[in-house]
């Protein structure tokens, strides 16, 4: 296709970008609202982002699978279709106020976004010249970065109510009033969902009447496509091993630093859910949205293991900072955090595939993208941590340990050695 009938099909693909970076990053705004509405407590209320996690990991190689059999577009208006399904099946859960019926709408839309990003990534790169793919991919996870910092300061202006009531308060209401209280608390969801829904099936309908080209996935350059046979043998590389335990306690440690980010706010610097949230997008996600930028141009002048390691233990000690202090000092230290972290994921990745045959890449990718299900252990720890500690800041020993994990990838876990002096070992 020409350069101008590949430019509609570049933007709608490169808004998919923008809609699985809202999904995730809502989550950190529904977690302190539905813990209310749905009178939750940690471990219960962190079950939103292992719902979402582990739709990812069930749903990614299905999705890779049904990409190869029927095509690009086909994956795509699938993808859509769950998202704006779960999207919808909200609305349900919120009236009936059910928080199993809100875990399966969460689940769907995940596993719509896992549709749509199995896809998206790879089909960016062939919507054009070859030779600037890169660059389109690059540019096409921008949006992401911004999905990131819009979803907690539209989700804490549209969802969250800033009404806080003390469980003492809550106790001298009347029956009739604690249930008003509280079905008003689980409505505030309904319309914004509304609207993603009505939006995504605006972009679904799109997808439908606009040609696209159907590339050849295996082609294309960095397709995370699922291997033509499962093995375990890859396992014997010493770095790609590190690399799936190293992106497993990373992806933990995102989720896990973002998930309980507004209790930490109101509990160690008494700040109001509202504010918490709009701090959440506006400074700790604009940071990692400008920290891929900073850390990319970084990797110019230091080697990516040496930059993967100061940039862990800095988390490490901000998270040693947040735990030993109180107020804005805590307060900032963890919201620092997600500027350090955002080059993780990409730099784990990659170190973590370096001199793999083809063949050993493909089973390699598909492991590595599976490690992201500890995004979904990860808060669930902390939430347990903090039921038994009654203590949301000591929580936050989790992501520490799991940033520890990250720096040990950056100074020796990336190492590559020989076959021969393992076997001999």
């Amino acid at each position: 296709m020409s350069k101008q009938n590949t430019l509609f099909p570049i933007i709608l693909v490169t808004s998919l970008f923008f809609l699985w970076a809202l999904l995730h990053n809502m989550n950190p705004i529904l977690i302190p609202h539905l813990r209310k509405a749905f009178s939750l407590n940690d471990v219960q209320s962190s079950l939103i982002d292992t719902s979402a996690y582990i739709s990812y990991f069930v749903i990614a190689i299905p999705a890779g699978i049904f990409m190869q059999r029927y095509g690009y577009k086909k994956g795509i208006l699938l993808g859509l279709l769950l998202y704006a399904l779960g999207a919808l099946l909200v609305i349900p859960a919120a009236s009936e106020r059910s928080y199993l019926i809100f875990l399966t709408a969460i689940f769907i839309t995940a596993a719509g976004a896992t549709f749509l990003e199995t896809v998206a990534n790879p089909y960016i790169t062939i919507l054009g010249d070859k030779k600037s793919a890169t660059q389109r991919l690059n540019f096409a996870q921008s949006f992401n970065g911004l999905g990131a910092v819009v979803a907690p300061i539209l989700g804490g202006k549209f969802i969250l109510s800033g009404i806080e009531h003390s469980p003492e308060e809550l106790k001298a209401m009347s029956p009739s009033a604690l249930q008003a209280y509280l079905q008003t608390e689980a409505d505030t969801v309904k319309m914004p969902y509304l609207i993603i829904a009505a939006v995504v099936v605006c972009l679904l309908m799109l997808f439908v009447f606009t040609p696209l080209p159907e590339g050849q996935t295996e082609e294309t350059d960095g397709a995370h496509t699922p291997p033509s046979h499962f093995s375990l043998a890859v396992f014997r590389h010493h770095h790609f091993r590190w690399a799936v335990i190293s992106q497993f306690f990373y992806v933990g440690a995102q989720v896990g630093v973002s998930a309980f980010f507004i209790r930490f706010a109101h509990a160690v610097a008494a700040m109001d859910e509202k504010t918490a949230a709009y701090l959440l997008g506006s400074v700790a996600m604009m940071g990692f949205m400008l920290g891929r930028f900073f850390g990319t141009f970084v990797m110019k002048f230091v080697k990516p293991p040496k930059l993967l390691a100061i940039f862990g233990f800095i988390c490490v000690l901000l998270l040693v900072l947040a735990l030993n202090t109180s107020g804005r000092i805590a307060l900032y230290a963890v919201s620092a955090v997600p500027f350090f972290m955002s080059i993780m994921y990409p730099t784990i990745f990659s170190l973590g595939i370096r001199q793999l045959t083809a063949a050993e890449t493909k089973i390699a990718s598909s492991f590595l993208v599976m490690s992201i299900i500890g995004g979904a252990l990860a808060p669930l720890a902390m939430g347990m941590v903090s039921l038994t500690s009654h203590s949301i800041q000591l929580a936050y020993l989790v992501p520490l340990i799991c940033f520890g994990v990250v720096f040990y990838y950056g100074i020796a876990g990336y190492k590559i050695k020989e076959l021969k002096n393992e076997i001999n070992a």
